[in-house]
């Protein structure tokens, strides 16, 4: 089973973003630019629109238009944004403009081009696509970018279809002409997606540091809660910035949200709290793309859970020594991106060994060969076991070390009935040495435990050989 989600992205230590001039955090704004986009009988829909408003649980009405929720559109497009633009018009700014909203805002698309703004696509219409058939989305996308084209002289670059379906970002993908897709909230960072082999840059986008939740039941009341949240969201990732692991913050407006009066102090005010502070990069979603694409290019890598089952049983099947059956388990039950990554993938395989019949993790473990033993000598060993001997210098023994790790092996497996294992890389020579001779005296309840945590590391040690 294939597990879709990627739930691992960067780990524990993000890449450094080299953001232009050591900037210590890229902060991004988002213009949403909805009005004249939205659900609407006059705009041949049939429904009126019922989301992001000051109408809080509103439903659409059927086959009815709705003045009020008309006229709220009617201001973002009339005083919302006009307001905003007066604040955001001297900084990099991303707009996502609905293409049939941009088409019935010359004034305001002339005044977006003026500032020098990005102006993304935001699709063709501001409607729920979760139900749309694929090849229809597909149609819908082709056209916002041929509408956007005509009204803004240039393509889009970047894509935001909001209102998503689970076929958006492969059709935004498949679309080719986007340099970044933005319908994705996974992360503080850009990051590459795969789609049918082929890369996509991804600028994660904002639910939480964004107007919308004035319109939530349970979100921002005032503005002051809206800057104290943009506030707090800087300080933690310009205190990350300061420790070596610059961000970019996300923040998503509204004209007829943000734009109005009580609500777009928070942005005054959280302008001035950046530029209080030195190295922040004020960017365009573009800006961050282009940034991102030249100073961590896509790298193909080793992706074991793409793998069919026979090429990953012949590249992992010997991770747990002469034991093929371990990959086959893990291959078997789901796998996904959490496991393309030497921990990821050591943790199943763990897994997979402990679930195992207790004569099966026996069999495991007399599949070990002897420490310094005849294979060794025989120079019968694996590849992994031999290189393994060799870091910790089993391989250059003296007669009397040799003579010694035989009588230790020998009364190690008349006492226990299974090879002594350590994973060598951990020791060197004389610590192997005086672990044989320590875990000699101990019961085999403790020594069978022991082995097998000793197996989990030896398999840990291999991926990270093999999954560099």
């Amino acid at each position: 089973m294939r597990y879709s989600r990627d739930m691992i992205g960067y780990g524990e230590h993000a890449p450094d973003a080299r953001w232009p001039g050591g900037a210590k955090i890229a902060v991004q704004i988002v213009l949403n630019y909805e009005e004249g986009g939205e659900n609407s009988i006059e705009h041949g829909d049939a429904a009126s629109e019922a989301f992001l408003s000051e109408i809080i649980g509103c439903q659409p009405w059927p086959g009815k238009r709705h003045w009020n929720m008309e006229s709220i559109y009617d201001y973002g497009a009339r005083a919302g944004f006009w307001r905003l633009y007066r604040m955001l018009r001297d900084i990099p700014v991303t707009v996502y403009g609905v293409a049939t909203a941009l088409e019935r805002a010359p004034e305001q698309v002339a005044a977006m081009q003026a500032a020098n703004w990005e102006i993304a696509t935001h699709g063709l219409k501001w409607i729920d696509y979760r139900d749309i058939p694929a090849e229809v989305e597909a149609e819908h996308i082709a056209k916002a970018v041929e509408l956007h084209t005509r009204i803004t002289g240039e393509r889009p670059y970047g894509f935001y279809q909001g209102r998503t379906s689970m076929n958006t970002v492969g059709l935004g993908c498949e679309e080719g002409g986007f340099e970044y897709l933005a319908d994705t909230i996974a992360d503080d960072l850009p990051y590459w997606h795969v789609h049918k082999g082929k890369p996509q840059l991804m600028v994660p986008y904002t639910m939480d540091a964004n107007d919308m939740r004035f319109s939530s039941g349970q979100g921002f009341g005032t503005g002051v809660e809206f800057f104290d949240y943009l506030r707090d969201s800087f300080d933690v990732l310009y205190a990350e910035g300061q420790a070596g692991s610059p961000k970019m913050m996300s923040i998503g407006l509204h004209c007829r949200l943000a734009g109005r009066p009580g609500r777009a102090m928070a942005i005054q005010r959280f302008l001035e709290h950046c530029r209080a502070h030195e190295g922040v990069w004020f960017a365009s979603r573009l800006d961050i793309a282009r940034h991102w694409a030249r100073e961590h290019p896509y790298h193909p890598r080793e992706r074991p859970s793409q793998m069919d089952r026979d090429a990953f049983v012949q590249r992992f099947g010997g991770v747990y020594e002469h034991s093929p059956f371990i990959a086959e388990r893990v291959w078997d039950a789901e796998m996904g991106a959490i496991h393309d990554t030497p921990g990821g993938l050591a943790a199943r395989m763990a897994q997979v060994f402990r679930s195992a019949s207790d004569a099966e993790r026996l069999g495991v473990l007399n599949a070990h060969p002897d420490l310094a033993g005849k294979l060794a000598a025989a120079k019968q060993l694996t590849a992994d076991s031999s290189a393994e001997q060799a870091s910790a210098g089993l391989d250059a023994l003296t007669d009397a070390e040799r003579a010694e790790f035989q009588r230790l092996n020998a009364a190690y497996v008349a006492k226990h009935g299974f090879p002594f294992i350590i994973a060598v890389r951990d020791h060197d020579k004389p610590g192997i040495m005086a672990a044989m001779s320590a875990r000699l005296a101990n019961d085999t309840e403790t020594e069978r435990a022991e082995a097998e945590r000793q197996v989990a590391r030896i398999g840990a040690l291999r991926l990270q050989d093999m999954l560099k």
